[in-house]
């Protein structure tokens, strides 16, 4: 290493590897096994939980209540957990964050045991593991990014979305067999089980962690979400996206929602039907993450984003428009869209971490998500309502046009397109990165 790269070294701090370092593999995948593992467990674990409450209750406001205990946590504390993502061990955050996710589910367990479980408890455990999350997936993220190469983070980011839809699909499907053969606190425990897994696989593994600098560990946490406003506002190319991102889960949210009627009162199917359908794109997302990883995408990530944002809109305007006798036609149509959501999804993460300044990650990632996600109710307010009146196949169309409209107007915006040539310069104090 030459005097400038000692100095770059120095001011930057450790730097992912190269795609020639064959090390990066097996501490990377160690932990993403675990992480794999605990996904598939806190899906199985919801369905379980949302079918509990189903019977319980039979109240859709409580099931309301119930998506809202999962989502408000994850909007409002995103900023701050970033910010203090950023400051803190990385390794250290996923850990407090999934021990603390296993307690509750333990507690509940015994609740379960005792038989005196009521639904609040159950709220209360969607709550914490909703804060939970909103600590752990910005501090999972931007681990990544020195963990594994730049020019493999599309691929990695491919088998991400792959795992989601294979939880998706795998998540509801056990944890339906699981109702049947063992009770509730038996189904808890699995979920109990596979946190521990991704502790351990934490646990086994160095993670690069951002260092402060000298006198900013006394800075309030305010002041570092301040900052990551800050950054982001300067950052033109990144405001649109998060724009379009936003945009896109306002209008794909009642997409998911509305399936049931869809499959019911256009197609006039029942819940073979409509499990068909779930399946489908959860297949979908499958094929899609796969794809993505062992393609990579186009060499330019934002031209990926951009084909894929298209072809996904094109794919759900074709769900929208199938006639009541093209059920089939519509199983293709959706298995397309999850698989090109996929593929969108990965490349956009992996844009995000190859630019994003390591330091910032954990507030930027948080802002984003919690930007994207505060759309969700909104998107539900008017699609529900929207769907009543004109019928759920009007607001496949309205997604689906949208979509490719945003798809080939951002390849129209320099800013857009050129964002992977990097991202505003951080000036503060924070600049240097440690082993």
């Amino acid at each position: 290493m030459n005097a400038q790269e000692n100095a770059d070294s120095e001011r930057n701090g450790p730097k992912a590897p190269d795609a020639s370092e064959s090390g990066w593999k097996g501490k990377f995948f160690t932990i993403w096994t675990g992480q794999s593992a605990s996904l598939f467990g806190s899906a199985l674990v919801q369905f379980a939980l949302v079918w509990w409450i189903t019977l319980d209750t039979g109240s859709a406001t409580v099931l309301a209540v119930a998506f809202m205990a999962a989502l408000v946590p994850q909007v409002a504390v995103g900023p701050f957990a970033g910010a203090i993502v950023d400051r803190s061990n990385r390794k250290a955050v996923m850990v407090v964050a999934d021990g603390c996710i296993a307690a509750a589910t333990g507690v509940l367990a015994v609740l379960f045991w005792l038989d005196i479980v009521v639904v609040w408890h159950i709220l209360a455990l969607l709550f914490v593991r909703s804060v939970g999350g909103a600590f752990h997936w910005p501090a999972f993220m931007a681990s990544t990014t020195l963990m594994v190469p730049k020019e493999q983070l599309s691929r990695i980011n491919g088998l991400n979305q792959a795992v989601f839809g294979l939880a998706n699909i795998g998540g509801p499907a056990v944890g339906a067999v699981l109702l049947v053969l063992l009770p509730m606190q038996g189904i808890l425990a699995v979920d109990i089980i596979t946190a521990l897994i991704a502790i351990v696989t934490l646990l086994a593994v160095t993670i690069p962690n951002p260092h402060l600098a000298k006198g900013e560990a006394r800075r309030s946490v305010m002041l570092d979400v301040k900052e990551g406003f800050q950054f982001v506002r300067g950052w033109p190319g990144a405001l649109i996206l998060i724009g379009v991102a936003a945009i896109l889960n306002f209008l794909f949210t009642p997409t998911d929602a509305l399936l049931p009627i869809l499959t019911l009162d256009h197609f006039g199917g029942g819940a073979e039907e409509f499990a068909a359908l779930q399946v489908s794109i959860g297949l979908g997302m499958i094929v899609g993450g796969v794809a993505l990883g062992v393609w990579g995408g186009f060499k330019r990530r934002m031209s990926t984003v951009c084909f894929g944002l298209a072809t996904t809109g094109i794919a759900t305007i074709a769900i929208g428009l199938a006639p009541s006798g093209w059920y089939l036609a519509a199983l293709v149509a959706i298995f397309a869209t999850g698989a090109f959501v996929s593929i969108v999804n990965g490349a956009l993460t992996s844009v995000m971490q190859a630019v994003i300044p390591a330091e910032m990650q954990g507030r930027v990632f948080s802002l984003i998500s919690s930007s994207v996600l505060a759309m969700t109710p909104l998107g539900l307010a008017i699609g529900g309502p929207t769907a009543d009146l004109l019928g759920p196949q009007v607001w496949y169309i309205f997604a689906g046009v949208t979509s490719v409209v945003l798809g080939v107007a951002m390849t129209l915006v320099p800013r857009v397109m050129n964002i992977e040539n990097g991202a505003p310069v951080k000036t503060t104090a924070s600049e240097n990165l440690v082993q």
